[in-house]
């Protein structure tokens, strides 16, 4: 199991979601982005938009075939879309997310300090890969 976490320092989750979401598909994997209901517009708009290149199906949880979607937004840890990937986009950790292959942990400056918190812990997992990304400019960089 590996946990990704990303701090989101200069980019916001959408800018950062569908970079996630294109490389996850591009495995052969589905991915299971779990956030609060009011986030889900902006991350809808910026998985349709935010890469021109590339064309980030996607639908939500409580829609019609749920279980078809490469991409499926839900407000719980339930992959309806059998997806073994979780996108945890609003910096919450949710202890169903080690039940998963990979996980990413998108955290600001609001949630850092539980983060911190879940990394701490987690680091007490030994069959658990942890690693910590960080902007340094435009690009992400893995954190020592």
């Amino acid at each position: 199991m590996r946990v990704d976490f990303y701090q989101l320092t200069r980019d916001p989750v959408e800018a950062v979601l569908p970079l996630i979401a294109r490389n996850t598909l591009a495995q052969g994997q589905r991915l299971l982005v779990v956030s609060e209901p009011d986030q889900f517009d902006r991350l809808s708009d910026a998985l349709w938009t935010r890469l021109p290149e590339s064309f980030l199906a996607h639908g939500r949880a409580d829609e019609v075939h749920a279980d078809r979607q490469p991409i499926l937004l839900s407000t719980t840890v339930h992959p309806a879309n059998g997806a073994r990937y979780v996108a945890l986009a609003d910096g919450v950790w949710r202890e169903e997310a080690l039940t998963f292959d990979r996980a990413f942990l998108l955290f600001g400056d609001a949630t850092i300090v539980a983060a911190r918190a879940v990394w701490r812990d987690l680091g007490t997992h030994a069959d658990l890969d942890r690693h910590l990304w960080k902007q340094d400019g435009g690009k992400w960089q893995e954190a020592g």
